[in-house]
């Protein structure tokens, strides 16, 4: 009888101190560090432990059976019986993810790619519509453009920011999904996403968010009410340029069937790369608070150079929708897209003649990267071609690390001024050839 109520004062002590700990974590920083993990782990170690295995085992029969019957270890955590279909390391990373996003629940993927198809191919029946923003990364829209469409489900691609097109494309009884990015990429395009969900309740269609470039410090689409957040953690949550990983938050129910599905579809992501997320997860609200302002700084720089045509950050007061991403974002990121004054080749000769940005895809690592998508992403296509995406031959994509602003800004300079100098020839493709 002791025993007992001295077991139930530890229970009712537990769950008082996880509800006070919970009002402590509110800061970007804070949740990052500690929202959603275990206060103590196994062998009462500080980090969450790699748990390498690909199966797991059993006492004896009735361990087994109590298992198939509770899901569950003898201590009341999850467990499973295939490391498919689960993993204790990955498991924390899904807690800290969905804290992170004020999720009921999250799942963890191999990918970003990963991630999006898989939560496609859970929620979409055969002979279904979704409704996508223009903006939408490219390798997103090839998959629902091509293979959804051989599953017989239709996507209909409207210009972002365009509500009144998006509401008269949906139809009735048979739209399933309204999908963008916010920001999007490569224009940084601000979605009003108060407004996508407001349409979602209304004709009673799920939402999507990919918020890879916000990240939960700067945006959390599921408190404007969306159904569902996808990030790329290989980006930001990750922060180091050395894993992929995607992840989608929800409502549990939803992420339960969508977990179920990675069980089949096999996206799975190994636990020592779950152990590196976790550990770039807790330096994200530093990192993204040092990106966003070195990018503010860089914005206004280059829109201010006579060499640039425009720039793209929703941080400035140019951008067509900086009043909804004041309004929505406690940040504008760490990426900027602009234009140079100049063609495919002058625009290429700038970029080879900075010193700091790595030439490379991907983005929201400590290093900065950047690109001309025209090379990068749209080399085997015409100028005609890309420009019929969207893409112009003088668009450079720069990702800022965590560098000092002062060095990227003199790096820029410099290479800005390299324009006026002799130009060498770059092999590409172009209408004439």
């Amino acid at each position: 009888m002791v025993a007992r109520q001295i077991e139930d004062t530890v229970n009712e002590t537990e769950v008082a101190k996880k509800a006070a700990r919970k009002a402590f974590h509110r800061g970007g920083s804070t949740r990052a560090v500690h929202a959603g993990a275990a206060r103590r782990k196994a062998h009462n170690s500080l980090n969450t432990p790699i748990v390498q295995t690909a199966t797991y085992t059993f006492n004896d029969t009735q361990d087994l059976i109590d298992f198939m019957e509770s899901k569950t270890w003898g201590d009341g955590h999850d467990r499973e019986e295939y490391g498919r279909y689960g993993n204790p390391s990955v498991s924390a990373v899904e807690r800290r993810l969905a804290a992170l996003d004020g999720a009921e629940d999250s799942v963890l993927f191999s990918s970003g790619m990963s991630a999006i198809t898989s939560l496609l191919l859970t929620v979409l029946p055969t002979g279904s519509h979704i409704i996508m923003t223009a903006d939408c990364y490219r390798r997103t829209r090839q998959f629902c453009q091509t293979f959804l469409a051989r599953l017989g489900i239709e996507t209909t691609v409207v210009e972002c920011g365009d509500y009144d097109a998006i509401e008269a494309a949906i139809i009735p009884r048979k739209t399933r999904f309204i999908i963008s990015e916010s920001p999007t990429n490569p224009y940084l395009r601000i979605a009003d996403i108060e407004r996508v969900a407001a349409l979602g309740k209304q004709h009673r269609v799920m939402t999507m968010i990919d918020s890879t470039f916000a990240t939960p410090i700067n945006q959390r689409p599921i408190e404007w009410g969306i159904d569902f957040v996808i990030h790329s953690a290989t980006k930001y949550l990750s922060g180091h340029n050395d894993l992929l990983a995607g992840v989608v938050s929800g409502r549990a129910d939803r992420i339960k069937a969508i977990r179920d599905s990675r069980g089949v579809l096999g996206g799975v992501v190994d636990p020592q790369n779950a152990f590196l997320l976790e550990r770039g997860i807790k330096t994200l609200g530093l990192r993204v608070r040092q990106q966003n302002e070195t990018a503010q700084r860089v914005a206004e720089f280059l829109e201010a150079q006579p060499q640039i045509e425009r720039v793209w950050y929703p941080g400035l007061e140019s951008h067509p929708e900086h009043d909804i991403a004041k309004r929505q974002m406690t940040g504008f990121g760490g990426v900027i897209s602009f234009e140079v004054k100049g063609d495919l080749m002058e625009t290429a000769k700038f970029i080879d003649a900075l010193h700091i940005p790595y030439i490379a895809p991907s983005l929201g690592g400590v290093e900065s990267l950047i690109e001309q998508p025209a090379l990068m992403s749209f080399y085997e296509k015409t100028t005609e071609e890309r420009l019929a995406v969207g893409i112009k031959d003088n668009l450079v994509r720069f990702s800022v690390g965590i560098e000092d602003a002062d060095d990227l800004i003199e790096d820029l300079e410099q290479g800005l001024n390299a324009l006026h100098a002799p130009t060498r020839s770059i092999r590409q493709n172009s209408a004439a050839d």
